[in-house]
C-alpha cells in the first residue's frame, strides 16, 4: 500500500474514533500509533488530513449536504460520512492532490471499510461534487 494511502486508512481511523469516543483530534493524534510508524511521510500526511477535517469541518459538511439529496449528515453511517470528510478536504483544500485521487481514494477506502452499498454511495456524491465544482483546484 502507497504512503499516502496508509495514511489516509489512518487518518479516517483516527477521525471515526474521534466521532465515536467524543476526544479532541489532537488527543487522538496523541494516541495514535505514530510514535510506531517509521515513515515519517505518513504521519505527516495523515496529521494534515485530521487537522485540516477538523478546522474547516462546517464548510466541508456544508458542501457534503449540498450534493448528498434527502441524506442528513447526522444520520449518514460514521464510516461514508468520515470517507466523504476527507475526500471533501482533499478535493477543496489540498492543491497537490489531483481531484481524481482524492476520489478514487475515498471509493477504496469505501470499499474496504463501509457496508456493501458504501462505496456506490461515496462515489455518487464524489462525482456530483467533481462535475459540479468544475473549478476544484484550478
Amino acid at each position: 500500500m502507497r504512503s499516502r494511502s496508509k495514511a489516509r486508512d489512518i487518518a479516517l481511523c483516527l477521525l471515526y474514533q474521534i466521532e465515536l469516543s467524543k476526544i479532541t483530534p489532537q488527543d487522538a493524534l496523541l494516541s495514535s500509533l505514530a510514535a510506531t510508524i517509521e515513515d515519517e511521510s505518513i504521519v505527516i500526511f495523515f496529521s494534515r488530513l485530521i487537522k485540516g477535517v477538523d478546522s474547516n469541518k462546517g464548510k466541508i459538511d456544508s458542501i457534503i449536504k449540498k450534493y448528498a439529496k434527502n441524506w442528513e449528515i447526522s444520520r449518514m453511517a460514521v464510516i461514508d460520512r468520515n470517507i466523504l470528510r476527507l475526500a471533501v478536504f482533499e478535493l477543496f483544500f489540498l492543491d497537490d492532490i489531483p481531484p481524481k485521487v482524492s476520489i478514487n481514494e475515498g471509493i477504496e477506502l469505501a470499499k474496504r471499510y463501509g457496508d456493501l452499498d458504501s462505496a456506490r454511495f461515496v462515489n455518487g456524491i464524489l462525482d456530483k461534487i467533481y462535475k459540479t465544482e468544475k473549478s476544484i483546484k484550478k
